[in-house]
């Protein structure tokens, strides 16, 4: 779908010192990446200094936020970036999609929650800046992609905190890289106290589109803390991820609830290898590091095997965390501009968006640990975060491990996300196996006799080098035509497997396989059921004759631009069920379109088009026709519509027309067509055809 839109003390632990002036050694360089990515060390050896960005002793009961901001790259104001023709230091967008194979073409119609203390006012001016500076599609209240409110989800908004501010641009910011399809509800607590964040987490857990929440905060653990993982932190159905901590070894809450996913952290650094990067332990110093250790208070999961601790080890999973590996990050409340962030409080959302990409009913830490989704996870096998440390508590090896957990994600497969696995490569021995995951947009769909239908083929690499793969359908019957909009796509692209019914098929389901052979090595495939639904051919009759007419069967039936049919919420809030057709409402160049044929029976002459659209605008002209669209039918404009057409919520349009005679088929078509200033969003619902 469009974007358009507890003190932090542990068991045998250091007190962190106050960041404002450490000085420690930076232990990778930040090399561009896809031509986006300036150094954040200036070579091996230099010094980076940082300061926390939350309070280092919070008062009793409370949490602290877990994100550090580096001082010795100075911050620097858009328009001051802009004069100087440079572009932000630390990892891009793009560079994190190809450290962690990242399929950012979805996400569409799922919504990432990020809670967080205290209100940062800047927050959405703040996403808008990132978002622009790398391209990625706008996401604002107007468009309904971004989403602020309270801990009750009320409007009446916190006291403003310049140090939680800039945790808030960190988490929204890699929201965004991680999934820039997705929505964001920003959801501000009223405080820091573990009722206030809390309280936000289950309001965020009950809108409807949340699959994935965030919390880059923590504290020590105690005895009260199994209370508050059933009364806060368990909510199946969602994945909710926390960071490991900053502190080093030792285990922190929320991260050590059995119902969350435990987020470590590492220093990510540019390699000549295969991945084309390499990490280690986020390791600074024995108090400075990514949490890790064995829970004191909560029980072990069941899917959670390691044999020397007897409670809940943290961590599951993990990425980058290092501030002197750090991110971009704009955050005009706390940092003045353009900044580079670390901290676990960088992995944490990352994780939790790539659970809303995956879009699995039943998310969990679970996924990472089943052996057949070890392709989808990159083994992190050096580093401590304890020195002398021997126990793999602290100390990173092959499999599981407390600092990283199973690894930092391949894609999606170790985090839920569908398609399957196969091996490739061979040849000699030391071949690099070149693998890619295959996805598809929906299992199963129907297609009217003399109808087009289609799905979203995606495909994402989960091991060895990027590479071009064929795509291939199987399965079809006689009179049906299987063909891609592009037969060859790279790892990480997409495409749509168009279908069309001849009238003289037989109404059934037929089993079609879609498969993906890489040009390197590898070979995925995944199966899809068409069903094909008969029309009558007989005396016209007065019958409504479009299917799904109200898209809650997703795109069955009908042919879409992607993310245009989706569960959506916002501007986008259906007329009615929980589906609709979102066209533009990206506040660029863009055309969107959505389309369904039907069959014509013997004796009729007239067609009625029914439908319910609600027209929202962010365009201010009230002469000027910017964004336009287009209602037709059998290639016959009926209607065209635009943003001097915006309405108040829904409103209900009847178009007619005169049949030609000797016609067969009709193909009605909705087409938004949307220029490079403000949006406008066309969302169309409860259609209908009649003919008579």
């Amino acid at each position: 779908m469009p974007n358009r839109g507890r003190p932090l003390f542990t068991v045998s632990s250091r007190r962190r010192i106050a960041r404002a002036s450490v000085v420690l050694s930076a232990l990778s360089l930040l090399a561009a990446a896809a031509g986006q990515d300036a150094a954040s060390a200036a070579s091996s050896g230099s010094t980076v200094t940082y300061t926390n960005v939350c309070p280092v002793h919070p008062a009793k009961g409370q949490m602290t936020c877990l994100s550090m901001r580096r001082t010795d790259i100075k911050s620097k104001t858009r328009a001051q970036m802009a004069a100087a023709a440079t572009t932000p230091s630390g990892f891009s967008p793009a560079s994190l999609a190809s450290a962690y194979n990242i399929p950012t073409t979805l996400g569409a119609g799922s919504t990432v929650a990020i809670v967080d203390a205290y209100d940062d006012p800047m927050a959405e001016s703040d996403l808008a800046t990132y978002r622009s500076q790398y391209g990625l599609p706008a996401c604002t209240t107007a468009n309904g992609c971004f989403h602020k409110v309270n801990e009750s989800g009320g409007s009446t908004l916190p006291a403003a905190d310049s140090g939680w501010a800039g945790e808030i641009a960190l988490d929204t910011d890699m929201a965004s890289a991680a999934c820039p399809l997705c929505h964001i509800l920003l959801v501000e607590a009223s405080s820091a106290n573990d009722s206030d964040l809390g309280t936000a987490v289950n309001y965020a857990a009950g809108v409807s589109g949340v699959k994935a929440i965030s919390n880059s905060y923590g504290g020590s653990e105690s005895s009260s803390d199994t209370s508050e993982v059933t009364k806060y932190y368990t909510h199946p159905g969602i994945a909710i991820t926390a960071s490991a901590g900053d502190d080093g070894y030792g285990a922190e809450f929320p991260a050590s609830s059995p119902s969350v996913i435990a987020v470590g952290g590492t220093s990510l650094s540019k390699a000549s290898n295969t991945r084309g990067w390499t990490e280690s332990v986020w390791d600074t110093s024995n108090s400075e590091g990514t949490g890790s250790g064995c829970s004191a208070y909560e029980a072990k999961p069941a899917w959670q095997v390691d044999t020397g601790c007897g409670k809940r080890s943290v961590a599951d999973v993990s990425a980058v965390a290092d501030p002197a590996t750090g991110v971009a990050v704009y955050d005009s409340t706390g940092s003045g501009g353009w900044a580079v962030y670390g901290g676990t409080s960088v992995s944490s959302p990352l994780i939790a968006s790539m659970y809303a990409e995956a879009n699995n009913p039943a998310p969990s830490a679970a996924y990472a640990y089943v052996t057949a989704n070890i392709a989808g996870l990159n083994d992190v096998t050096t580093g401590v975060n304890k020195s002398g440390c021997t126990t793999y508590l602290c100390k990173a090896g092959v499999g599981y491990d407390g600092p990283t957990g199973m690894g930092t994600p391949n894609g999606l497969l170790a985090l839920g996300g569908t398609g399957a696995v196969l091996g490739g490569g061979g040849g000699g021995g030391g071949t690099t196996s070149s693998t890619f995951s295959l996805s598809l947009g929906n299992s199963a769909a129907s297609v009217a006799d003399g109808a087009t239908g289609g799905v979203g083929v995606s495909t994402a690499l989960t091991g060895g080098s990027a590479q071009s793969v064929n795509l291939s359908v199987s399965g079809a019957p006689s009179g049906v035509t299987a063909s891609f909009g592009s037969g060859s796509v790279q790892t990480g692209g997409s495409t749509t497997l168009n279908i069309s019914v001849a009238s003289t098929v037989p109404a059934g389901t037929y089993p079609l396989t879609v498969t993906g052979t890489g040009a390197t090595s590898g070979s995925a495939s995944a199966n899809w059921n068409l069903t094909v639904t008969a029309v009558t051919t007989g005396t016209c009759s007065s019958a409504q004759l479009l299917t799904n007419p109200g898209f809650e069967s997703g795109s069955t039936t009908w042919t879409a631009t992607p993310y245009v049919i989706a569960r959506n919420s916002g501007i986008g809030t259906p007329h009615a069920g929980s589906y609709d057709a979102w066209l533009d409402g990206y506040g660029t160049t863009h055309t969107d379109s959505v389309a369904q044929t039907v069959k014509v029976a013997t004796g009729c002459t007239k067609a009625t088009v029914s439908f319910w659209m609600n027209i929202n605008t962010s365009e201010r002209s009230t002469t000027a026709a910017n964004d336009k669209l287009t209602v037709t039918l059998g290639g016959t404009t009926l209607a065209t519509y635009s943003n001097l057409n915006h309405t108040s919520g829904y409103q209900a349009y009847t178009l007619t027309m005169a049949i030609p005679a000797g016609t067969t088929s009709l193909p009605l078509k909705f087409t938004g067509s949307e220029n490079s200033s403000l949006q406008t969003s066309f969302v169309v619902d409860d259609t209908a055809l009649t003919l008579s």
